[in-house]
């Protein structure tokens, strides 16, 4: 099956929590803080394996949580990091937030990667909060929480060589003469349904240094249909699949009634779903040369392509006439070796977001809560273990140095009320929470 549109989960793992624990040695009664930090937790990354051709690995498992980091311990034993988790993708694979759609990456090399959920960092242990007047701190830091994210991942396929035109065109017929590929063929339409990949043999026209090293890569897309590039049929889906080709081949069934509609209906959507698609190098393969009526529209056909300033040729795909002429008009198209070897319409884009986490922050009222929302209050939250006086007393000071005691009281909190940060429900105790 073959897959080019998921959505996935992806949660990285949480960062372990820092140890709080004081030193115990003979002949030391009072021994100082000794508690190691927590391990980062495992982060989830996607790469680019070239053996991989779709997303069927995604079909049926769309979750992927990362391994947490451990627990720091006594001695300033640090906690172990968790494992990272790989994600293989195909070549051509572009990923996006799926909340609101912005570009995480565009992969296209082999070994390009990706982290798309990072794990959370672990907590520090309670060492680093001794000072010259708190020598002994029971405070340590939880584990941050790892990323978590919906992310949608869809396939542009990666080939030199795209096949476009209606259904029964005759693409699958081409892509079986001209390459090994064996795509299912039948003389109705819609006969293919997905994508089909082949490797082209240019070497009837290559000069023997060339035949091994360009061996374009050849893609039946599925045909398209008048209003495609609004999304009729799987227009969207099937249309992705040329934006990175070289070179398109535009294959116009000959035996229709009146070729040349047939012909303007694919350029049309070619040209809506995205102009870009029409500045590429195309040929035109004028096919079905062996059934009767072609032969007869083939000079005035013929004509208009060469007023357009567009190669064309005649070819039977079926009993293999003119493939040898469209080798050679193939090759004159394509670039050479070297720029072969490189992947076609390549951006490779890796989106790098920087985080801030100032002390920015708001408060809104939902439903009788309030709900404080910004970076750095709800990762501090997330690192405090409220079970520990010392712990929630230095959360409640942080909410007064960044004003959001102030702000909350502006907006009218009484005592007993919930204000909610980030995971943390705490209970409005302005007693304890004065620190002035």
């Amino acid at each position: 099956m073959f897959l080019d549109r998921v959505k996935i989960l992806v949660h990285a793992g949480d960062g372990g929590d820092g140890a709080a624990t004081f030193r115990r040695e003979a002949h030391v009664p009072r021994g100082g803080p000794d508690g190691g930090d927590g391990g980062r937790g495992g982060s989830i990354y996607l790469t680019v394996d070239p053996g991989e051709t779709s997303l069927r690995d995604y079909r049926t498992n769309h979750h992927f949580k990362g391994k947490p980091g451990g627990r720091g311990s006594g001695d300033r034993m640090h906690g172990k990091a968790g494992v990272d988790i790989i994600l293989k993708v195909p070549p051509g694979t572009s990923v996006f937030e799926d909340e609101n759609g912005g570009l995480l990456g565009d992969l296209v090399a082999a070994d390009q990667t990706l982290m798309v959920s990072r794990g959370g960092k672990g907590g520090l242990g309670n060492v680093h909060f001794a000072t010259s007047t708190h020598q002994t701190p029971r405070h340590a830091q939880k584990g941050e929480p790892g990323e978590e994210l919906w992310i949608r991942l869809e396939l542009r396929l990666i080939a030199d060589i795209g096949l476009v035109g209606l259904p029964n065109a005759g693409k699958s017929t081409l892509l079986a003469a001209l390459t090994s590929a064996r795509p299912k063929i039948a003389d109705y339409p819609f006969t293919t349904l997905e994508p089909n990949l082949g490797v082209l043999d240019l070497s009837d026209v290559l000069d023997a240094a060339d035949e091994e090293t360009r061996r374009p890569t050849i893609a039946d897309v599925p045909g398209l249909i008048e209003g495609a590039s609004s999304g009729a049929g799987l227009g969207h889906a099937f249309l992705r699949h040329v934006e990175r080709t070289r070179v398109l081949v535009h294959i116009v069934d000959g035996s229709d009634r009146d070729p040349e509609w047939s012909y303007n209906i694919i350029r049309d959507e070619l040209e809506a779903h995205d102009p870009a698609l029409l500045r590429k190098p195309i040929l035109v393969a004028f096919n079905k040369m062996d059934i009767a009526g072609a032969a007869e529209a083939w000079p005035a056909f013929e004509a208009a392509r060469r007023a357009q300033g567009l190669p064309v040729v005649a070819i039977s795909a079926a009993q293999g006439d003119g493939i040898a002429e469209m080798r050679t008009a193939l090759a004159q198209l394509l670039p050479d070796a070297a720029s072969l070897s490189e992947p076609p319409h390549s951006e490779g884009v890796v989106v790098h977001h920087i985080e801030s986490v100032g002390d920015s922050f708001r408060v809104d009222v939902e439903e009788g809560i309030y709900v404080v929302r910004g970076k750095k209050i709800e990762r501090l939250a997330s690192q405090t273990n409220f079970d520990v006086e010392e712990s929630a007393e230095r959360f409640q000071r942080e909410l007064v140095r960044m004003g959001v005691d102030e702000e909350l009281r502006s907006k009218g909190v009484v005592p007993g009320e919930t204000v909610r940060i980030g995971t943390s429900e705490l209970e409005w105790e302005p007693d304890d929470w004065d620190d002035r």
